[in-house]
Protein backbone atom coordinates (compact mmCIF):
# COMPACT_ATOMS: atom_id res chain seq x y z
CA UNK A 1 0.00 0.00 0.00
CA UNK A 2 1.10 3.38 -0.95
CA UNK A 3 2.55 5.59 2.17
CA UNK A 4 -0.95 7.54 3.39
CA UNK A 5 0.21 11.36 3.17
CA UNK A 6 -0.04 13.47 6.34
CA UNK A 7 -3.23 15.50 6.75
CA UNK A 8 -0.99 18.82 6.14
CA UNK A 9 2.41 18.90 4.72
CA UNK A 10 4.62 17.71 7.28
CA UNK A 11 7.45 17.73 10.19
CA UNK A 12 11.51 18.37 10.00
CA UNK A 13 13.74 17.17 12.66
CA UNK A 14 16.46 19.11 11.84
CA UNK A 15 20.09 20.29 13.23
CA UNK A 16 21.34 23.56 14.05
CA UNK A 17 24.63 25.20 12.38
CA UNK A 18 27.30 24.45 15.29
CA UNK A 19 25.64 21.69 16.83
CA UNK A 20 23.14 19.15 15.88
CA UNK A 21 19.93 19.41 16.83
CA UNK A 22 16.11 18.86 15.87
CA UNK A 23 13.28 20.81 14.89
CA UNK A 24 9.84 20.14 13.96
CA UNK A 25 7.70 22.19 11.64
CA UNK A 26 4.70 20.60 11.44
CA UNK A 27 1.36 21.67 10.25
CA UNK A 28 -1.48 20.64 12.66
CA UNK A 29 -5.04 20.00 11.42
CA UNK A 30 -6.71 23.24 10.96
CA UNK A 31 -9.53 22.52 14.05
CA UNK A 32 -6.26 23.73 16.26
CA UNK A 33 -7.25 27.11 15.40
CA UNK A 34 -5.14 28.27 18.16
CA UNK A 35 -1.91 27.44 16.09
CA UNK A 36 -3.17 28.88 12.70
CA UNK A 37 -0.43 31.75 12.92
CA UNK A 38 2.31 29.48 12.95
CA UNK A 39 0.60 27.01 11.17
CA UNK A 40 0.31 29.95 8.03
CA UNK A 41 4.35 30.99 8.71
CA UNK A 42 5.31 27.54 8.35
CA UNK A 43 2.95 26.23 5.53
CA UNK A 44 3.87 29.22 3.49
CA UNK A 45 7.64 29.18 4.25
CA UNK A 46 7.82 25.43 3.84
CA UNK A 47 5.52 25.86 0.54
CA UNK A 48 8.13 28.25 -1.27
CA UNK A 49 11.12 26.08 -0.40
CA UNK A 50 9.15 23.20 -2.40
CA UNK A 51 7.91 25.33 -4.98
CA UNK A 52 11.16 26.71 -5.82
CA UNK A 53 12.84 23.78 -5.75
CA UNK A 54 14.97 22.50 -9.24
CA UNK A 55 16.88 19.88 -9.48
CA UNK A 56 20.59 19.98 -9.35
CA UNK A 57 21.51 19.05 -12.72
CA UNK A 58 19.10 21.58 -13.66
CA UNK A 59 20.99 24.11 -11.70
CA UNK A 60 24.39 22.99 -12.55
CA UNK A 61 23.62 23.32 -16.86
CA UNK A 62 22.72 27.11 -15.72
CA UNK A 63 25.67 29.43 -17.42
CA UNK A 64 25.70 31.68 -14.58
CA UNK A 65 26.31 29.32 -11.78
CA UNK A 66 29.60 30.58 -9.59
CA UNK A 67 32.04 27.78 -9.05
CA UNK A 68 32.09 27.11 -5.98
CA UNK A 69 28.15 26.05 -6.09
CA UNK A 70 29.23 23.69 -8.84
CA UNK A 71 31.50 22.40 -6.84
CA UNK A 72 29.20 22.27 -3.42
CA UNK A 73 26.74 20.70 -5.65
CA UNK A 74 28.61 17.94 -7.33
CA UNK A 75 29.93 17.01 -3.72
CA UNK A 76 26.96 16.78 -2.60
CA UNK A 77 25.58 14.64 -5.73
CA UNK A 78 28.23 12.59 -4.70
CA UNK A 79 27.49 12.17 -1.32
CA UNK A 80 23.81 11.25 -1.74
CA UNK A 81 24.75 8.47 -4.20
CA UNK A 82 27.84 7.10 -1.55
CA UNK A 83 24.67 7.12 1.01
CA UNK A 84 22.37 5.23 -0.78
CA UNK A 85 24.67 2.56 -2.18
CA UNK A 86 27.76 2.36 0.76
CA UNK A 87 25.64 3.42 3.37
CA UNK A 88 22.30 2.16 3.24
CA UNK A 89 20.46 4.87 3.82
CA UNK A 90 16.92 5.82 2.57
CA UNK A 91 17.19 6.90 -1.14
CA UNK A 92 14.12 9.04 -0.34
CA UNK A 93 16.29 11.36 2.49
CA UNK A 94 16.78 14.06 -0.45
CA UNK A 95 19.41 16.46 -1.81
CA UNK A 96 18.13 16.00 -5.24
CA UNK A 97 16.81 19.33 -5.66
CA UNK A 98 18.01 22.99 -5.03
CA UNK A 99 16.49 25.80 -3.27
CA UNK A 100 17.62 29.52 -3.29
CA UNK A 101 16.31 31.31 -0.17
CA UNK A 102 16.54 34.92 0.14
CA UNK A 103 17.83 35.00 3.70
CA UNK A 104 21.28 33.86 4.86
CA UNK A 105 19.90 31.33 7.65
CA UNK A 106 17.52 28.70 7.08
CA UNK A 107 15.24 29.06 10.23
CA UNK A 108 15.64 29.18 14.04
CA UNK A 109 14.88 26.72 16.76
CA UNK A 110 14.27 27.62 20.25
CA UNK A 111 14.20 25.11 23.10
CA UNK A 112 14.33 25.67 26.53
CA UNK A 113 14.86 23.68 30.13
CA UNK A 114 13.97 23.87 33.74
CA UNK A 115 16.28 26.58 35.40
CA UNK A 116 16.80 24.11 38.07
CA UNK A 117 16.71 20.62 36.60
CA UNK A 118 18.26 19.41 33.51
CA UNK A 119 14.81 18.51 31.76
CA UNK A 120 13.83 20.02 28.32
CA UNK A 121 10.47 21.87 27.61
CA UNK A 122 9.06 19.47 25.31
CA UNK A 123 6.36 20.33 22.63
CA UNK A 124 3.83 17.28 20.79
CA UNK A 125 3.89 16.99 17.13
CA UNK A 126 1.54 14.59 15.08
CA UNK A 127 4.20 11.97 13.56
CA UNK A 128 7.80 13.40 15.16
CA UNK A 129 6.17 13.30 18.49
CA UNK A 130 7.71 15.01 21.59
CA UNK A 131 10.67 17.00 20.93
CA UNK A 132 12.55 19.34 22.78
CA UNK A 133 12.31 22.27 20.49
CA UNK A 134 10.00 24.40 18.11
CA UNK A 135 11.35 25.43 14.66
CA UNK A 136 10.48 29.39 12.52
CA UNK A 137 11.70 30.81 9.35
CA UNK A 138 11.04 34.18 11.22
CA UNK A 139 13.62 35.15 13.64
CA UNK A 140 11.19 37.65 15.52
CA UNK A 141 8.49 35.27 16.07
CA UNK A 142 11.51 33.07 17.55
CA UNK A 143 12.30 35.72 19.87
CA UNK A 144 8.90 36.31 20.90
CA UNK A 145 8.50 32.61 21.61
CA UNK A 146 11.90 32.57 23.35
CA UNK A 147 10.97 35.65 25.84
CA UNK A 148 8.05 33.89 26.89
CA UNK A 149 9.70 30.92 27.96
CA UNK A 150 11.86 33.21 29.75
CA UNK A 151 8.85 35.07 31.67
CA UNK A 152 7.87 32.10 32.45
CA UNK A 153 11.30 31.16 34.32
CA UNK A 154 12.65 28.52 31.64
CA UNK A 155 16.55 28.77 30.61
CA UNK A 156 15.99 29.19 26.92
CA UNK A 157 18.59 29.37 23.64
CA UNK A 158 17.81 30.56 19.82
CA UNK A 159 20.07 28.50 17.37
CA UNK A 160 20.38 28.93 13.92
CA UNK A 161 19.13 25.86 12.05
CA UNK A 162 21.80 24.02 9.72
CA UNK A 163 19.42 21.70 8.28
CA UNK A 164 16.26 20.04 8.54
CA UNK A 165 15.12 16.04 7.20
CA UNK A 166 11.01 15.88 6.40
CA UNK A 167 11.73 11.45 7.26
CA UNK A 168 11.26 11.03 3.79
CA UNK A 169 7.75 12.67 3.16
CA UNK A 170 9.25 15.17 0.00
CA UNK A 171 12.55 15.12 -1.16
CA UNK A 172 14.11 17.57 0.67
CA UNK A 173 16.10 20.23 -1.55
CA UNK A 174 19.83 21.40 -0.47
CA UNK A 175 19.58 25.33 0.86
CA UNK A 176 21.61 28.34 -0.69
CA UNK A 177 22.98 29.11 2.94
CA UNK A 178 24.14 25.54 3.20
CA UNK A 179 26.56 25.50 0.25
CA UNK A 180 28.77 27.92 2.61
CA UNK A 181 29.35 25.01 4.76
CA UNK A 182 33.12 23.93 4.76
CA UNK A 183 33.24 20.72 2.17
CA UNK A 184 33.28 18.11 5.38
CA UNK A 185 31.10 19.58 6.90
CA UNK A 186 28.47 19.21 3.88
CA UNK A 187 29.33 15.78 3.95
CA UNK A 188 28.21 15.27 7.41
CA UNK A 189 25.46 17.10 6.99
CA UNK A 190 24.15 15.04 4.12
CA UNK A 191 24.64 11.75 6.02
CA UNK A 192 22.97 13.18 8.53
CA UNK A 193 19.87 14.46 7.29
CA UNK A 194 19.49 11.18 5.09
CA UNK A 195 19.83 8.62 8.50
CA UNK A 196 16.89 10.76 9.67
CA UNK A 197 14.62 9.32 6.86
CA UNK A 198 16.39 5.54 7.00
CA UNK A 199 15.32 5.47 11.11
CA UNK A 200 13.36 7.88 13.63
CA UNK A 201 11.65 7.16 15.95
CA UNK A 202 8.61 9.22 16.99
CA UNK A 203 9.29 10.94 20.52
CA UNK A 204 13.11 9.94 21.04
CA UNK A 205 14.96 12.85 20.17
CA UNK A 206 18.18 11.03 22.17
CA UNK A 207 17.95 8.18 20.51
CA UNK A 208 17.31 9.98 17.25
CA UNK A 209 19.95 12.28 17.18
CA UNK A 210 22.66 10.01 18.37
CA UNK A 211 21.74 7.22 15.92
CA UNK A 212 22.24 9.83 12.80
CA UNK A 213 25.12 11.53 14.62
CA UNK A 214 27.31 8.38 14.71
CA UNK A 215 26.00 7.30 11.45
CA UNK A 216 27.14 10.92 9.75
CA UNK A 217 30.53 10.32 11.96
CA UNK A 218 31.05 6.48 10.88
CA UNK A 219 29.98 7.65 7.10
CA UNK A 220 31.98 10.74 6.97
CA UNK A 221 35.23 8.84 7.48
CA UNK A 222 34.16 5.82 5.04
CA UNK A 223 33.12 8.53 2.15
CA UNK A 224 36.85 10.73 2.44
CA UNK A 225 38.47 7.01 3.08
CA UNK A 226 36.93 5.93 -0.34
CA UNK A 227 37.52 9.14 -2.29
CA UNK A 228 40.77 10.33 -1.51
CA UNK A 229 42.44 7.60 0.51
CA UNK A 230 43.61 7.42 4.32
CA UNK A 231 45.88 10.71 3.93
CA UNK A 232 43.10 12.94 3.11
CA UNK A 233 43.21 16.48 4.48
CA UNK A 234 39.50 16.94 4.83
CA UNK A 235 39.54 13.06 6.24
CA UNK A 236 42.14 14.86 8.49
CA UNK A 237 40.64 18.13 9.29
CA UNK A 238 37.06 16.00 10.56
CA UNK A 239 39.46 13.18 12.36
CA UNK A 240 40.61 16.83 14.50
CA UNK A 241 37.46 18.27 15.25
CA UNK A 242 36.13 14.84 15.89
CA UNK A 243 38.92 14.83 18.71
CA UNK A 244 38.31 18.26 20.10
CA UNK A 245 34.15 17.62 19.95
CA UNK A 246 34.80 14.22 21.83
CA UNK A 247 36.78 15.85 24.53
CA UNK A 248 34.32 18.77 25.04
CA UNK A 249 31.47 16.18 25.46
CA UNK A 250 33.33 14.71 28.09
CA UNK A 251 33.75 18.13 29.71
CA UNK A 252 30.00 18.36 29.30
CA UNK A 253 29.10 15.46 30.76
CA UNK A 254 31.11 15.92 33.94
CA UNK A 255 29.70 19.43 34.76
CA UNK A 256 26.01 18.02 33.66
CA UNK A 257 26.75 16.13 36.45
CA UNK A 258 27.90 18.14 39.12
CA UNK A 259 24.92 20.63 37.90
CA UNK A 260 22.31 17.71 38.43
CA UNK A 261 23.79 16.78 41.87
CA UNK A 262 22.87 20.68 42.94
CA UNK A 263 19.52 20.08 41.33
CA UNK A 264 18.72 17.03 43.46
CA UNK A 265 19.86 18.28 46.40
CA UNK A 266 17.66 19.76 49.13
CA UNK A 267 19.21 23.21 48.93
CA UNK A 268 17.47 26.17 48.58
CA UNK A 269 16.63 27.90 45.44
CA UNK A 270 19.05 30.67 46.19
CA UNK A 271 21.85 28.35 46.83
CA UNK A 272 21.47 26.45 44.06
CA UNK A 273 21.45 29.56 41.87
CA UNK A 274 24.55 30.64 43.53
CA UNK A 275 25.73 26.90 42.50
CA UNK A 276 25.02 26.94 39.40
CA UNK A 277 26.46 30.02 38.37
CA UNK A 278 30.15 28.48 39.98
CA UNK A 279 29.94 25.70 38.31
CA UNK A 280 28.93 27.11 34.61
CA UNK A 281 31.70 29.40 35.09
CA UNK A 282 34.22 27.07 36.01
CA UNK A 283 32.57 24.78 33.17
CA UNK A 284 33.48 28.08 30.99
CA UNK A 285 36.89 28.20 32.56
CA UNK A 286 38.03 24.97 31.79
CA UNK A 287 37.24 25.25 28.32
CA UNK A 288 39.18 28.22 27.65
CA UNK A 289 41.85 26.83 29.46
CA UNK A 290 42.26 23.38 27.15
CA UNK A 291 41.98 25.59 24.25
CA UNK A 292 38.70 23.82 23.09
CA UNK A 293 37.59 27.51 22.06
CA UNK A 294 39.86 29.61 19.67
CA UNK A 295 41.36 31.95 21.61
CA UNK A 296 39.80 35.15 19.48
CA UNK A 297 36.44 33.98 20.61
CA UNK A 298 37.53 33.24 23.92
CA UNK A 299 36.62 36.35 25.49
CA UNK A 300 33.40 36.42 23.78
CA UNK A 301 32.48 32.58 25.25
CA UNK A 302 33.11 33.46 28.68
CA UNK A 303 31.03 36.74 28.43
CA UNK A 304 27.99 34.48 26.97
CA UNK A 305 24.57 33.58 29.05
CA UNK A 306 25.00 30.04 29.06
CA UNK A 307 22.80 27.40 30.52
CA UNK A 308 20.90 24.49 31.56
CA UNK A 309 19.62 24.12 27.69
CA UNK A 310 23.32 24.50 26.60
CA UNK A 311 24.26 21.47 28.07
CA UNK A 312 21.02 19.21 26.81
CA UNK A 313 21.32 20.70 23.73
CA UNK A 314 25.12 19.48 23.39
CA UNK A 315 24.22 16.25 24.93
CA UNK A 316 21.29 14.93 23.33
CA UNK A 317 23.12 14.52 19.72
CA UNK A 318 26.27 12.57 21.50
CA UNK A 319 25.03 9.85 23.85
CA UNK A 320 25.51 6.30 23.65
CA UNK A 321 28.22 6.33 21.43
CA UNK A 322 29.83 2.79 23.19
CA UNK A 323 26.74 1.24 22.41
CA UNK A 324 26.41 2.29 18.93
CA UNK A 325 29.71 1.47 18.43
CA UNK A 326 29.15 -2.05 19.60
CA UNK A 327 26.25 -2.05 17.90
CA UNK A 328 27.88 -0.85 14.35
CA UNK A 329 30.76 -4.06 15.19
CA UNK A 330 28.36 -6.83 15.98
CA UNK A 331 26.63 -5.95 12.55
CA UNK A 332 30.23 -6.66 11.07
CA UNK A 333 30.48 -2.97 10.07
CA UNK A 334 27.38 -3.60 7.54
CA UNK A 335 25.29 -0.01 8.41
CA UNK A 336 22.57 -2.01 5.97
CA UNK A 337 22.63 -4.32 9.15
CA UNK A 338 23.33 -1.75 11.75
CA UNK A 339 20.15 -0.06 10.62
CA UNK A 340 18.02 -2.65 11.21
CA UNK A 341 19.49 -3.55 14.72
CA UNK A 342 19.07 -0.02 15.82
CA UNK A 343 15.50 -0.58 14.87
CA UNK A 344 15.39 -3.09 17.24
CA UNK A 345 15.94 -0.72 19.85
CA UNK A 346 12.23 1.03 19.40
CA UNK A 347 10.71 -2.00 20.76
CA UNK A 348 12.55 -1.37 23.97
CA UNK A 349 10.82 0.34 26.99
CA UNK A 350 12.01 3.90 27.34
CA UNK A 351 14.13 2.65 29.95
CA UNK A 352 15.94 -0.01 28.58
CA UNK A 353 16.88 2.60 25.54
CA UNK A 354 17.99 5.49 28.31
CA UNK A 355 20.37 2.83 29.84
CA UNK A 356 21.41 2.08 26.42
CA UNK A 357 22.33 5.59 25.73
CA UNK A 358 23.80 6.03 28.84
CA UNK A 359 26.72 3.93 27.81
CA UNK A 360 29.43 6.36 26.78
CA UNK A 361 32.93 6.96 25.40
Amino acid sequence: MPKPLPLLPIPLPCRTKKMKTMMTLLYFPLVLTGCLPYLYHLGKEQSAIILGREKIEVVLNKPNIDSKSKEKLNLIREVRNFAIEELALNENGGFEYFTKLDREEIGWNVSASEAFALKSYTWWFPIAGTVPYKGFFDKEMAKELENQLKNKGYDTRIRAIGGYSTLGWFSDPVLSPQLTWADHRLVGLVIHEMAHATVYLPGDTTLNESYASFVEEIGTERFYIKKEGGNSVHLEKFKREKIKRETTIKLLKLYADRLKQVYDSDKDINSKQILKQSIILDFKTKVIEDKLVPEEKSKEFLARDWNNEDFLGALRYHSGEVSFLNLYEKSNRDLSIFHKEVKKLFELPKEKRTEFLSQDL
